[in-house]
């Protein structure tokens, strides 16, 4: 997990072909004006999610993790806290509600918990379970979905 602002941005590009793409989509100047949904960027290698929704308590809900894709979790308005557990550390088995969907669910509780404030993002790898959306307000972010490259 990496949690940062869009600032220092530069310096993890080196970690996917994909990350400058992805940085310089989140520096966009009309940002804030999308539409919740999806956008392509770069066809399903690449692609970002608005996203703007009350966030939830952290009791209830769910880890979560992916094999194919990193996420970077760039929050816009509101404060939001984001659980974190390495996946290897997670005892409980996977919940996989969709077979065609990359997305895993953990009935664990995070070991870790960061504060994204408004202007910074947050990092997932593959190996990192995450539990997002937990805030007492409204949120408005960008999710981007960015393939592992082998």
């Amino acid at each position: 997990m990496i949690l940062d602002v869009l600032d220092h941005a530069a310096q993890y590009e080196s970690l996917s072909p994909f990350f400058a793409k992805a940085f310089s989509f989140l520096n966009r100047e009309d940002l804030r004006e999308l539409a919740d949904g999806q956008y392509a960027i770069e066809g399903k290698k690449l692609f970002a999610t608005v996203v703007r929704d009350k966030g939830r308590a952290a009791a209830g809900a769910k880890l979560e993790a992916h094999d194919d894709y990193i996420d970077i979790h760039f929050v816009l308005r509101g404060t939001e806290r984001m659980g974190w557990k390495s996946r290897r550390l997670v005892t409980a088995g996977a919940e996989k509600p969709n077979e065609d969907q990359d997305l895993y669910f953990y009935d664990e509780e995070p070991a870790s918990w960061a504060t994204v404030e408004s202007g910074a993002f947050a990092i997932f790898f593959p190996e990192d379970a995450h539990m997002p959306m937990v805030a007492d307000g409204d949120i408005h972010k960008v999710i981007l979905k960015v393939a592992v490259v082998a």
